[in-house]
């Protein structure tokens, strides 16, 4: 189930973060799963966005974009690669398997190009990230 119109909408500042909507997970399937995990989209409560279409979105994540509008360096946060966010997360934005975006990655790194965001072990841990950095942005369960 492909939308190319999706557009990621800022829901507002909370705790020195803003959200993003919530994509619609708990709908569409990941993988022979049935299920997608429920995440949000958050960007550090200085970055100045509204709207994010889903595009530019998977862009960051993969680095094709190096700077938000305002000219502030992009800085994104994955969760590890066993996460189940991630793979929804993976699979509806960045239309690509979790194993897919790691094959990406090592195909970066080897030719010197780019290397892969950081990776954090729970969703407190990218609050934390995205908290700390005007130009973060990661994604977190929908109930972090």
């Amino acid at each position: 189930m492909q939308n190319p119109q999706r557009s990621i909408l800022l829901r507002g500042p909370r705790s020195g973060l803003t959200l993003l909507l919530v994509l619609a997970v708990y709908v569409l399937g990941v993988g022979g799963s049935g299920a997608a995990e429920p995440f949000v989209v958050i960007v550090n409560a200085a970055n100045p966005a509204s709207a994010m279409p889903a595009e530019e979105l998977a862009s960051a994540f993969l680095k094709k974009v190096q700077r938000w509008p305002q000219g502030d360096e992009i800085m994104p946060v994955d969760l590890t690669d066993e996460s189940r966010i991630r793979e929804s997360f993976s699979r509806l934005v960045l239309q690509k398997s979790t194993a897919a975006v790691k094959a990406y990655w090592q195909k970066m790194i080897f030719s010197g190009r780019q290397v892969p965001p950081p990776e954090k072990v729970s969703s407190a841990d990218v609050v934390a990230f995205v908290r700390a950095n005007r130009g973060g942005i990661g994604y977190v369960a929908a109930d972090a």
